[in-house]
């Protein structure tokens, strides 16, 4: 079971026992049962493949590059306008540096993208080291014309090969070599060279925590029930899949409906009852509200058939009736946040087909619903891909944590690997460490079934919001969803962006 806060305690008859049967996955119809043992030596094969090459799938990598190598050797004309771009920008970087060297005023040829933080220290706009930024830069939005508009080239292998592509150059950033770092040179010299054995040391720390499962440095001060997950709270109801906690308010005043709040099932409870001073929960019970939250519990390989209409139903059907139960005759005010939003939306458009009027409004928080742009994590979703995850957690029973971290770090690199190898290993300096991030760094797990389903019928199939999705036999529809919406979606997030408004590609899609 996910941890709990030290000061939320099991209360009343209401936290009873409830661990219902699961129904393993039944072999096909009229297909013999033997063929699994031919289907496992091919997941066997993957699964092991996938500790050598950190759960990307070669395949994958490799279809999509020589999609884009063939149509690029067959497309003379776009050879030809890189060649006009590349001797164009070696002519602006040429005339830039002669401008400089007269005058150290001189406005930059280009500017890093938006987010990119590699090059926003001072010294940076000082010779060489703004000559070399510049040059870098230049050759970045190069790669970008190389790997884009190479006509022939599906949109699938295009962002494939310009997302590898730009991992591989970011590796030779100069910001990324101690000797062309202006801030790591300043350092060392200021030190004596002690930045580098000071980063060695943090680098065997960091090492040696991997090796023995224990979290990163600092996340010892960010404890459950002491310094975080703070709000007094009780549990009130457990299942197999599920602890229900209770928040009541702290007012004289008692808004009559309850909030029930459903995290991510990759999330720990309290990422919305963080420190004193940034907990919502803390703040809804000083405002009146009696809040319920789902923890959910952290899978283990015995749990490996647990399904998506089990976390439905023994999750947010569960929570539902439970909170009936203490509190009669009140409709619940529903929050979902990350994929529980998405759950918590499957779950209203089931009961709305069904005639089930127990949600007053929902609040979706960065919930995706559409998955026809899925954002960069649309990278790691094709049927080589998924075949590669589903080998994986099918041979632990489970998709584990630190396998989910390595492909959200891959997507924000700069931040999440080259900003920290920088500032922990070169210049030998720990990063603070605060609520959020120890609250990140202790992740749950999620079971082989319900996670391979999640992929194929959502992020594969698109079947939610093309209506294809069923529950229980029926087919659910999310604009039979009548109540209050109050979605809020992300412009920059890999997980659910805002994307093309005419493509509707987050919560919003069902926001009225």
């Amino acid at each position: 079971m996910a941890q709990k806060a030290q000061n939320i305690e099991i209360s009343g008859p209401a936290a009873r026992q409830v661990t219902p049967p699961v129904t393993p996955i039944a072999a096909a119809d009229g297909e013999p049962l033997g063929i699994e043992s031919f289907q496992s030596f091919d997941r066997m094969r993957a699964a092991n493949m996938s500790k050598l090459t950190a759960g990307i799938s070669p395949g994958a990598l490799a279809t999509a590059y020589f999609d884009w190598a063939y149509h690029l050797a067959s497309a003379p004309g776009k050879q030809m306008e890189l060649g006009v771009k590349a001797a164009r920008k070696w002519q602006r970087l040429s005339a830039w540096l002669w401008s400089s060297a007269m005058d150290p005023e001189t406005p930059p040829v280009i500017e890093p993208l938006p987010g990119d933080r590699r090059f926003a220290h001072e010294s940076w706009s000082k010779p060489p080291f703004n000559q070399l930024a510049q040059a870098f830069l230049l050759q970045q939005q190069w790669l970008h014309s190389v790997t884009h508009d190479v006509p022939g080239v599906t949109p699938q292998s295009e962002d494939v090969v310009s997302f590898v592509s730009k991992q591989l150059l970011d590796i030779l950033s100069p910001s990324n070599n101690p000797s062309t770092n202006p801030e790591v040179t300043a350092r060392t010299m200021a030190t004596g060279g002690m930045n580098f054995v000071d980063g060695w040391k943090n680098l065997a720390e960091d090492q040696a925590r991997m090796a023995t499962n224990r979290p990163p440095v600092g996340t010892e001060d960010f404890v459950p029930g002491q310094t975080v997950a703070v709000t007094p709270g009780k549990v009130v109801y457990r299942n197999h899949l599920i602890e229900l906690i209770q928040y009541a308010p702290t007012t004289d005043k008692v808004h009559p409906e309850p909030v029930l709040i459903v995290p991510a099932w990759i999330m720990k409870y309290y990422i919305l009852d963080l420190s004193p001073e940034n907990s919502l929960i803390k703040w809804l019970i000083g405002q009146g509200h009696t809040v319920y939250v789902i923890s959910w519990r952290n899978p283990d390989a015995s749990d490996r058939d647990l399904g998506m209409d089990d976390y439905r139903s023994l999750g947010v059907m569960a929570a539902l009736d439970e909170i009936n139960a203490i509190q009669p005759d009140q409709k619940v005010q529903g929050v979902g946040y990350c994929l529980g939003g998405t759950l918590l939306s499957i779950a209203a458009a089931a009961m709305a087909g069904q005639g089930d009027d127990r949600l007053a409004s929902l609040t979706l928080l960065t919930a995706q619903v559409d998955f026809t742009e899925p954002g960069e994590l649309g990278l790691f979703i094709d049927p080589s891909q998924l075949h590669f995850l589903d080998s994986m957690m099918w041979n632990r029973g489970y998709l584990s944590a630190d396998q989910m971290a390595g492909a959200f770090q891959l997507l924000r690199s700069n931040d999440l690997i080259g900003s920290r190898i920088v500032r922990e290993y070169m210049m030998g300096e720990r990063a603070p460490m605060f609520d959020l991030m120890a609250w990140n760094a202790d992740s749950t797990r999620m079971p082989w079934r319900m996670h391979s389903e999640y992929l194929r019928r959502l992020y594969q199939e698109n079947e939610l919001s093309s209506g294809r999705f069923t529950v229980e036999g029926k087919t659910i529809l999310l604009q039979n969803i009548r109540v209050p919406i109050f979605a809020v979606a992300t412009e920059r997030d890999h997980v659910a962006p805002l994307g093309n408004p005419s493509t509707r590609s987050t919560s919003s899609v069902i926001a009225t």
